[in-house]
């Protein structure tokens, strides 16, 4: 791959798992793996400046502003730290500031992995609590905020103006204690501390805020009017007296010996720890000599962030077993000789497809080195095959379904293998867990465990059969199917209610391969009902925005299934909505017919969503790419690469005043 291919594809990469990170708080790796795609993107960046680019997620720091909350703009810059992977770099750093320095001290701390904030104290009352945001704008949750406990609301000092930094968290125990109450209410575990932290922080009920204890470590003093320091120790010594829960055990270290046994003490420690770190930060101490080393273009040069490398063990392949999904795809996984990883017990892992068994050489019998993903997902790395007993063989997945019995097939044009009896026990649970799932109808209370419990007792066959529950509500009463009565009455009004939804719902929790929320969303606008999506044809579809020939093949032939038609007719008897109230907006007036829109940026006064249901509204379309075929594309700030695509292709770019009298 050339250097320019790279670039765009490391780009490309990084924007996806920064909106998984900062904005939807559900990252897919973990920051170690994060931050070396940013470290060679930045390396490549610099060797070849011809290939810069204004965009770059290199040149940003953090998210987007979420709408629902109120913008503020930052007094000082909410930057990132350089990251350092190994002893070398951290010595290096270390060694470098004391020939530049005078005799520094550097100040070595945990770098706790939560949600960063600046709080603002005016004559000693707190006023304003600010995410990160993007770095220069963040948003506000001074609300939620005063429902954490270790924030002082008022400090002994009445200094005119005090901004300070910190990571709010959860800790280990609340953070199991909110799981176990998702369990009890048949919810969605949270996957990891730091999203919940996140999330709740989000929220717009601090009353949740409160529920699950929210906690923080300041770790920085940004502005102090009328008070002047020497050293960043000093100023934690200070704000700890003012009543802030500081930087947990940070120390101060003269030489690279120093800095690094404190790093290894902590990484040593860290899965035996109350909170989650991701790190150890180095800081210079001398606040003069800060100023003296300044910043570079995108951090600054007294500090660094040492991130640690996933926990990674040794553990045995007990077994490998076939677990078989709502779609029929057969994934394998590995049953472990049960090993302590990132602070849990780790007894299986997935090993996703025949692909992935042959290229690591997975066994049953083998010792492998396994790690988590994200800290949050087990995966096995690789097989030691100097350890392999003997008389192993190869794994393969079975040609015969391990549920039904049924024969198993390959995908033409990937890696899965499926089971092809689409009446398959396994499918039919998994298959009407998704339908109530929040993604699909979001059926609140109804989780795996009622379904398979439903099931098994004979009461659910297939989705449609969940609409007639209500019928059989005095004999699930008396056998204790699913709890006693009012957990039955909460789970029948929850699906009553689930009636009314758009059927952009209901098309996702259909589970149509390769359709999606956002498609299911596309079909809800452009047709009618229902009946009209089943008989759409090939042209009807392909000419949909991001529909590709494999969805639209997969679209028809679900369709066209017999399965289908005994589903729809159940749910139709039964009084679910098979009408579109997306389609219901639409205007008479189609001046946007034939014309396709691409939306990028943050638009002044609209919402993204606004602005798409007013073109659908007009008879275009919506995009998520510039091509050839874009009509226009609709810029606000921060617009990015599809607008200088946009450029490249000639395209017509409007901004979102143009766009308004154009829907005039």
């Amino acid at each position: 791959m050339d250097v320019k291919s790279r670039i765009e594809e490391l780009r490309k990469e990084i924007e996806y798992h920064n909106n998984k990170y900062y904005n939807e708080d559900s990252p897919e790796i973990s920051d170690y793996e994060y931050d070396k795609l940013s470290v060679e993107l930045r390396k490549l960046e610099a060797e070849y400046p011809e290939f810069s680019m204004e965009d770059s997620p290199t040149k940003k720091v953090g998210g987007t502003v979420k709408r629902e909350l109120r913008k503020v703009e930052h007094d000082v810059p909410v930057i990132s730290l350089q990251d350092v992977f190994g002893k070398e770099e951290v010595y290096e750093y270390v060694n470098k500031m004391i020939v530049e320095l005078n005799k520094p001290k550097f100040v070595v701390e945990k770098k706790i992995d939560g949600l960063s904030v600046v709080l603002r104290y005016h004559n000693g009352e707190l006023t304003e609590g600010i995410t990160r945001g993007d770095g220069v704008i963040g948003e506000s949750v001074y609300e939620n905020l005063l429902e954490i406990k270790n924030i002082p609301k008022i400090i002994p000092s009445k200094l005119p103006y005090l901004e300070v930094r910190g990571e709010v968290y959860i800790s280990n125990k609340a953070f199991e204690k909110a799981n176990k109450k998702q369990e009890e209410i048949g919810g969605k575990k949270y996957q990891n501390p730091r999203n919940l932290a996140a999330g709740t922080l989000r929220q717009l009920d601090p009353s949740i805020v409160r529920d699950r204890n929210l906690d923080i470590f300041v770790f920085n003093l940004e502005i102090s009017e009328g008070k002047e320091f020497t050293s960043h120790s000093e100023t934690l010594e200070w704000l700890k007296n003012q009543g802030f829960k500081v930087s947990p055990d940070f120390t101060v270290c003269e030489t690279a010996d120093e800095v690094w046994d404190y790093i290894s003490k902590v990484g040593n420690e860290r899965w035996n720890l109350q909170y989650a770190i991701d790190g150890a930060v180095v800081k210079v101490d001398n606040l003069e000599d800060r100023k003296k080393l300044g910043m570079t273009s995108k951090v600054p040069r007294w500090a660094v962030a040492y991130k640690y490398p996933p926990e990674q063990k040794e553990t045995i392949v007990k077994d490998i077993i076939i677990q078989v999904g709502r779609t029929g795809r057969l994934t394998p996984l590995a049953i472990l000789e049960p090993v302590r990883l990132a602070g849990t017990t780790v007894s299986k892992a997935t090993l996703h497809n025949q692909d992935v068994i042959n290229e690591k050489d997975v066994r049953i019998g083998d010792t492998v080195i396994v790690q988590k993903a994200g800290d949050i997902i087990p995966e096995v790395i690789k097989s030691i095959p100097e350890k392999r007993p003997a008389d192993s063989k190869p794994y393969v997945i079975p040609n015969i379904c391990p549920i039904c019995g049924e024969a198993t097939v390959r995908d033409e044009n990937g890696a899965d293998t499926r089971c092809i009896n689409s009446e398959c026990d396994a499918q039919a649970t998994r298959s009407i867990s998704y339908f109530v799932s929040k993604d699909a109808m979001n059926i609140v209370g109804f989780g795996k465990s009622k379904v398979e419990a439903l099931m098994s007792e004979g009461y659910i066959k297939d989705i449609g059969d969940i609409y007639q529950l209500e019928n059989y509500k005095d004999e699930i009463l008396e056998k204790n199917v699913i709890g006693r009565e009012k957990s039955v009455n909460n789970l029948l009004n929850a699906i009553n209610e689930s009636k009314n939804n758009n059927i952009d719902k209901l098309i996702t929790g259909l589970g149509i391969k390769n359709v999606g929320k956002q498609s299911a969303k596309v079909l809800a606008e452009n047709f009618a009902d229902m009946d009209e999506v089943a008989n759409a044809n090939y042209d009807q579809l392909i000419n949909l925005p991001d529909f590709g020939d494999t969805m639209v093949n997969d679209i028809i032939k679900y369709f066209r299934s017999e399965k289908y038609h005994t589903i729809i007719s159940k749910l139709k008897e039964y009084g679910v909505n098979v009408i579109s109230k997306s389609s219901e907006t639409k205007s008479d007036d189609s001046r946007f017919e034939g014309m396709t829109f691409v939306i990028t940026g943050t638009l002044p006064t609209m919402k993204r969503d606004e602005a798409s249901s007013l073109i659908q509204s007009l008879g275009g379309k919506v995009s998520g790419s510039v091509s050839k075929k874009t009509s226009y594309v609709l810029a606000g700030e921060e617009a990015g690469s599809k607008l200088t695509k946009a450029e490249t292709l000639g395209i017509t770019i409007i901004d979102e005043e143009e766009f308004k009298n154009m829907i005039k």
